[in-house]
């Protein structure tokens, strides 16, 4: 069953055409892994679902939600669709429990107790249960992006999409959020990644999505990408990341 249902998406940002045309269908369970160069448009694509971003054409169904129209409630409607950024986002002042228990409590108007309850079970979800009392500022990198995306599933989103979730992080602390996102996959979450991280990609992956210039290029299997892309485009990105 398809769970994102993208057609003929375009996002202008003044004379900039950042996507042209871009369709892209994400079905239950499945990890769609989105790669590219630089400005291919990857990020406005994922900011575009959750219209983080306003398209300039085309439409988009969320779990049978049409979020382009305009008698969808957003809010109510972004609630189905968790999202982990570059930068974690978590307020310096409340605890890592805190964090997490926020939305629950302002956006699903749960009391404190469930909320809690709920709180401390994403939390170890991504283990850091041990955690629940730490401030952010007490918290490594990669624990805040655990916490981040310990909020995100709080919720119980029926997709989640993660925008360069490990770019910002130091190289060894990237291996514990990709770990807390590769138990996400076990556990049945429907995931769209945008990312750097080739080897997760490859090992992780149902399938990856190849973007260059604003629109979808190819997709397939990791082993059909990363093995035998068609496209010179492909061909020359996957190159490039071979050498690296």
């Amino acid at each position: 069953m398809a769970i994102v249902e993208a057609t003929g998406i375009h996002k202008h940002f003044g004379a900039l055409h950042v996507l042209k045309g871009v369709d892209l269908v994400v079905h239950e369970k499945e990890l769609v892994f989105v790669i590219g160069p630089s400005g291919s448009g990857k990020s406005t694509l994922l900011r575009c679902l959750n219209r983080l971003e306003e398209p300039s054409g085309g439409s988009i169904i969320v779990d049978g939600v049409d979020m382009l129209s305009p008698r969808t409630d957003i809010n109510k409607a972004r609630q189905r669709i968790g999202m982990v950024f570059q930068s974690f986002n978590l307020y310096p002042h409340m605890t890592a429990l805190g964090n997490v228990t926020l939305a629950l409590r302002k956006v699903l108007k749960l009391g404190r107790a469930e909320a809690e309850e709920r709180g401390q079970a994403a939390l170890k979800r991504v283990h850091l249960e041990d955690r629940a009392d730490h401030f952010p500022g007490q918290l490594s990198g990669g624990q805040q992006q655990r916490v981040a995306i310990a909020r995100a599933i709080a919720l119980e989103p029926r997709v989640m999409l993660f925008d360069e979730p490990t770019s910002a992080l130091d190289p060894e602390l990237v291996g514990g959020v990709l770990e807390a996102m590769r138990e996400l996959r076990r556990d049945g979450m429907t995931m769209v990644v945008v990312s750097h991280e080739m080897a997760f990609a490859k090992a992780a992956a149902d399938r990856v999505v190849f973007m260059a210039d604003g629109m979808i290029v190819e997709q397939g299997t990791p082993a059909e990408v990363f093995g035998n892309p068609q496209h010179e485009r492909t061909r020359a990105f996957i190159g490039q990341i071979d050498r690296h």
